[in-house]
């Protein structure tokens, strides 16, 4: 039997790369034959996966494995092959948070969805990343679904961080930190909304940190900035890093009071187990994948009413006692978390797939 896995774009720290990569390794563990093929990949991964170009067609016995999370030519292949099919599915943000800032952005979303209801009638297991997808995934009428949690590579956090980025931002101000690609669903203009509250109602010395690459949505970004023009807000009080190594993104953590998240649309989000890993308390607002990837942990909000939001913000990052008992928390969820057992829960199911 042959395992092989599809996947668009294999990309250096992703963490859809990261998860099939893991994968890989483990099914050759298991003596089983593996491999990862891709349309496009960063070219230090050259050796750790094959082009598309080269896949070999499968056995009916074999099991071919897409991952999906944006539309490619992958998807009609997947559906031609005769081998067991699979996908995990990593989430498409819905098209209307596109629509005032990309249309291009929107009509990928849209045939992103429509390829994924394609596969309908062809897969057989569709796993999701989280609660969240696979309820998308019933919905859309896939029979056999099932969670398997993303794969989280924890050995890199052990890396140590840039202590000059550390010390630069640990200069008193209120660090409040985000970090993902800065795309309309993340809702970053309400972060924006709320460092601007805190400044003038709470303290003047706050600043918001975000870390993520600003090209996805050029005009988002665009907007972002011009927004905090508005609100007055200096280089100092809003940090827009961009893509970032990851000793500086560990600074950063390491650096910041409370992790923020007003986003409105989360297919897992692993920042926020990032911020467990690095004992930051969480706020976030309780919206798609967040209750789900939190379990408990944290704290869930369902307002963004600015002020509301800044003196919570402002008591979790003073608070001691408070802030010891969310991190005490949030520690007890990562142990949880890291204990699931994805690998043989995989193979398991994969097995069932050949009778």
């Amino acid at each position: 039997m042959r395992i092989d896995q599809l996947v668009p774009a294999f990309h250096q720290g992703d963490a859809i790369g990261d998860t099939a990569f893991h994968l890989k390794q483990f099914f050759l563990s298991q003596g089983i034959s593996s491999e990862i093929y891709c349309l496009t990949f960063d070219k230090e991964l050259e050796e750790k996966c094959q082009p598309f170009s080269s896949f070999p067609k499968p056995q009916p016995g074999d099991v071919t494995l897409l991952h999906f999370a944006l539309p490619s030519l992958l998807t009609q292949a997947l559906a031609r092959l005769p081998s067991h099919k699979v996908i995990i599915y990593h989430n498409v943000t819905p098209s209307h948070f596109f629509e005032p800032f990309s249309q291009e952005m929107v009509r990928l979303s849209q045939l992103g969805r429509e390829e994924l209801s394609s596969l309908v009638p062809h897969v057989e297991l569709a796993l999701a990343d989280s609660e969240f997808n696979r309820q998308e995934l019933v919905k859309l009428g896939f029979r056999n679904s099932q969670v398997f949690p993303l794969f989280v590579d924890f050995s890199k956090y052990k890396e140590p961080p840039s202590h000059f980025v550390q010390d630069l931002f640990d200069d008193g101000r209120t660090n409040l930190l985000f970090v993902g690609r800065i795309v309309p669903n993340k809702k970053i203009e309400d972060l924006i909304k709320v460092v601007f509250y805190y400044k003038k109602y709470v303290s003047p010395l706050v600043r918001l940190i975000v870390i993520g690459k600003t090209a996805s949505c050029p005009r988002y970004y665009q907007s972002l900035v011009r927004i905090a023009d508005e609100f007055y807000l200096k280089p100092e009080e809003i940090h827009f890093s961009g893509h970032i190594p990851d000793e500086e993104m560990f600074a950063l953590y390491r650096a910041s009071h409370v992790f923020l998240s007003l986003s409105e649309h989360e297919g897992f989000c692993l920042p926020l187990i990032e911020s467990l890993v690095f004992e930051l308390p969480i706020i976030a607002y309780n919206s798609s994948a967040v209750p789900y990837t939190l379990d408990g942990a944290g704290i869930l909000i369902n307002t963004k009413r600015v002020d509301y939001v800044a003196e919570l913000v402002d008591i979790v990052a003073h608070d001691k006692k408070l802030r010891e008992k969310i991190i005490r928390g949030q520690r007890l969820h990562l142990e949880k978390f890291k204990k699931k057992g994805r690998e043989k829960f995989l193979l398991e199911n994969l097995k069932k797939l050949r009778g």
